[in-house]
């Protein structure tokens, strides 16, 4: 069952084939949408409450920090650039890391208040290098947001291997925290899968070893896989008996052809295998209700 917070994926996919890998009348049932951790249906098991504890969410919190317009030791990790060739030469040093360059001006208000928020990023995301421009400090930096098509601020680009991959304007902090996992994760538990062949290879590792495996399929630039990503990191850290992995499907024709062959038609979609054979699925960015399924796959009987 989708839930609202999914985006559909026919725009990139031709009419799925009729033969799928998931039987067609496979279908979960009706859930109701889920804010927090606290609000999760009664669950029936040995689960202690030590358990449940360790899977409840907070909401992000940045400690006190510099406004853009000043430099402390703790955005230390933040480098300011003042010109084009700055910008280039720190985008080239990068190299294959992920770079997040923010876009801000003196008199905004949202670029104050989302600042503090990219310094703790910075102290916590060591393979993450983060930029600052400010565009009103120059001609010269006025000349770089021209150059970059910089209209609004705060303005949030991404870059990998001194290509841009993503963009963002007047977002929020989760939003921040949720783009920064999504498009820089390359050290949690998640399994990262690159081709059909990665998925292959993941299912045969565990085919007998009686751990689920959550594959999370989504695209580069959909809002809510962006979304749920940093709830996937959470769980792949808490939940030892479950196997966690990610694939995009628009990052080559391969894993083109992995989600025509699933029948997925919206993202994100999270498939649930075990011993080798698909148990189910769901669609959706409920953290709540993706809570939910994976404790219910996991013989947890769940009551809405």
């Amino acid at each position: 069952m989708a839930s609202s917070s999914s985006c559909s994926s026919s725009f990139l996919l031709s009419k799925p084939p009729k033969t799928s890998l998931v039987p067609n009348n496979l279908t979960l049932s009706n859930f109701s949408a889920f804010s927090s951790f606290s609000t999760l249906p009664k669950l029936h098991s040995s689960l202690n409450n030590k358990t449940l504890k360790r899977l409840h969410f907070s909401p992000i919190k940045a400690s006190t920090a510099a406004t853009p317009n000043q430099t402390t030791k703790k955005d230390q990790r933040v480098q300011r650039v003042h010109s084009i060739e700055e910008f280039d030469n720190a985008l080239k040093a990068a190299q294959d890391k992920l770079v997040v360059v923010e876009f801000a001006m003196s008199d905004s208000d949202q670029s104050s208040q989302i600042y503090p928020f990219m310094v703790e990023l910075s102290r916590t995301c060591n393979d993450v290098e983060f930029i600052l421009v400010m565009g009103d400090e120059s001609e010269a930096t006025k000349a770089l947001c021209k150059r970059e098509k910089i209209e609004q601020v705060p303005h949030f680009t991404f870059y990998k291997s001194m290509q841009k991959i993503h963009e963002e304007e007047a977002i929020g902090p989760d939003q921040l925290v949720g783009d920064v996992l999504y498009y820089g994760d390359s050290h949690s538990a998640v399994v990262q899968l690159h081709s059909r062949e990665d998925v292959e290879s993941l299912i045969n590792e565990h085919r007998g070893d009686d751990k689920l495996v959550v594959l999370d399929v989504g695209l580069k630039h959909c809002g809510p896989c962006v979304k749920v990503y940093p709830t996937v990191i959470k769980l792949s850290r808490q939940m030892d008996n479950v196997v966690f992995a990610r694939m995009n499907g628009d990052e080559n024709e391969s894993c083109m052809d992995f989600l025509r062959a699933m029948d997925v038609v919206e993202v994100p979609t999270f498939v649930f295998i075990r011993d080798g054979k698909i148990c189910g699925r769901y669609v959706g960015s409920g953290k709540g209700e993706l809570i939910g399924e994976i404790l219910r796959y996991q013989g947890v009987r769940v009551t809405y």
